[in-house]
């Protein structure tokens, strides 16, 4: 079942590609058509200014650095985001992104579908 639109464009930035092509994968089973996968924070800021995105998912660890600083840029830039990790809670976040919905790594098609759920709520909700 597609909860997107066929036209969402997405931003996945990951430095592990095997994970990015999973959560590629997952995201067109869930009706995302355009995706872009950036493997290291200059990728993903040449990307959104090449761009425009319906929201991106970030690995909050990079190796090289951590995504909060590009994920207040998106905050700027009124672009939806959400993390993608290992860590299982956002306590050790900075606290302006604790509330930031989280998809916790390992993940597959019904935790992409609930983190979604999260980052964009029904209006009922």
């Amino acid at each position: 079942m597609k909860i997107m639109d066929a036209k969402t464009r997405v931003l996945v930035l990951e430095d592990s590609m095997i994970i990015a092509m999973e959560a590629e994968d997952i995201l067109r089973i869930v009706g995302a058509d355009a995706i872009d996968i950036a493997s290291s924070l200059d990728q993903a800021r040449d990307a959104i200014r090449a761009a425009n995105y319906d929201f991106a998912l970030l690995d909050v660890n990079l190796g090289e650095a951590m995504s909060f600083d590009f994920a207040r840029d998106l905050s700027q830039a009124n672009i939806p985001f959400g993390f993608v990790s290992g860590y299982s809670d956002t306590q050790d976040f900075p606290t302006d992104l604790q509330d930031v919905p989280l998809l916790v790594k390992p993940f597959d098609e019904d935790a992409m579908r609930d983190f979604l759920q999260k980052l964009f709520p029904s209006p009922a909700e």
